[in-house]
């Protein structure tokens, strides 16, 4: 099997050594080249091919952003940003997922993580996961969602922050209602997600008559800017979620990062149950415990979604959920950034729906009538 050729772009020195050595360390991936800025990333690209691309978010010259959609639009090649823990480092980071990204990775201490290595397994398996898809894409097999045309995606979530203001929650109708909850739909994904579900949950109406729950593997420190940005650009009501936190219609509740999140039913009420027990499967949050709390549930309609995503996680859940008396979907193969969790649901025997992304909504809001 062909190495998987990297282009490492990072305005530190010693950075671009360390995430390297990192890469290289597994004997399936080749650094190819690196440099310091979107500018000379670019004119790399113009004479030396590659399969992935890291790109460092913050940068002089030509930042993350502002490169991304030209990597995107000229070369086609999965791009994984790498991200610090900063408030506007997670705010970007959304930002370029939104515009295309394949997945990103959070330094754990800053601009200068000499503590890398803390995720060096991780940033190692997005690697390989962006190269096999690049190699796809390459050998003609396309997936319709991946590389949308930059200009139209800048496009579509500026149009959606000028349609709604800032403080656009308090706009909101309030068609809400606390307690006696019938449909509970949960939802996992991961790589690809957060994109994902931008699309599905912009489909659901503001008086949706179900609460929706969400695990999104993504760690500490971004869950809320994601929140707050489908919060923005979607009827529904999203927010991160809070420990003790009553459902409510119309709502959606994303997990927050390094915390489980489950639903318990108490005095007639559905809560929101956080906890920092280890991770399962190397996920915490992780979709199966999610989905578990879900299909535990007594006398409310369920749903479970499994949307694009690394591994297998949210599959024994989704199980869980069917034989509870449940309806599943997993999205298809042809709109997924990864399908591996879908893939994993779909084996399980127990989806009954395998839907495009652009039809998922549209697929659950059938279920909650059926």
């Amino acid at each position: 099997m062909e190495s998987i050729r990297v282009l490492v772009v990072d305005d530190s020195a010693l950075m671009r050594r360390i995430i390297t050595d990192i890469l290289q360390s597994d004997p399936g991936i080749q650094v190819v080249a690196t440099a310091r800025n979107g500018k000379d990333a670019l004119e790399v690209l113009a004479r030396q091919q590659a399969d992935v691309v890291t790109l460092d978010v913050e940068m002089p010259v030509m930042d993350g952003l502002q490169t991304l959609p030209k990597i995107l639009q000229l070369y086609k090649l999965p791009v994984i940003m790498v991200s610090s823990l900063t408030m506007a480092g997670a705010e970007h980071t959304i930002r370029a997922l939104e515009l295309g990204a394949f997945d990103f990775i959070a330094k754990p201490s800053g601009s200068i993580s000499l503590d890398l290595a803390k995720v060096s397994d991780e940033l190692i398996a997005k690697v390989i996961a962006a190269g096999q898809h690049s190699k796809n894409i390459q050998s003609g097999f396309k997936f319709s969602t991946l590389f949308a045309k930059p200009k139209r995606i800048i496009e579509s979530w500026r149009s959606a922050a000028n349609t709604l203001p800032a403080d656009s929650a308090s706009q909101k109708p309030d068609v809400r209602v606390a307690g006696n909850i019938k449909h509970v739909v949960a939802i996992g994904t991961s790589t690809g997600g957060p994109r994902a579900l931008q699309t599905v949950l912009s489909g659901l109406p503001s008086d949706l008559q179900a609460a929706v729950v969400v695990v999104q593997h993504m760690p500490a420190g971004f869950t809320k800017s994601l929140a707050n940005r489908l919060d923005q650009l979607c009827a529904v009501r999203v927010h991160e979620a809070v420990h003790g936190q009553v459902l409510e219609t119309g709502h959606v509740y994303l997990a927050p990062g390094d915390y489980h999140m489950e639903v318990a039913e108490s005095g007639g009420q559905l809560s929101i149950l956080l906890d920092q027990t280890p991770p399962v499967g190397g996920h915490r949050p992780a979709v199966n415990n999610l989905f578990r709390s879900v299909a535990a549930l007594r006398a409310i309609h369920l749903q479970a979604v499994i949307l694009t995503g690394m591994g297998s996680d949210g599959a024994e859940g989704l199980r869980l959920i069917k034989l509870a008396g449940g309806k599943t979907i997993s999205e298809a193969k042809e709109t997924c950034v990864v399908y591996g969790m879908p893939k994993a649901a779909f084996e399980t025997g127990a989806v009954d729906a395998v839907v495009p992304l652009q039809q998922v909504a549209a697929q659950m809001m059938r279920f909650l009538t059926t």
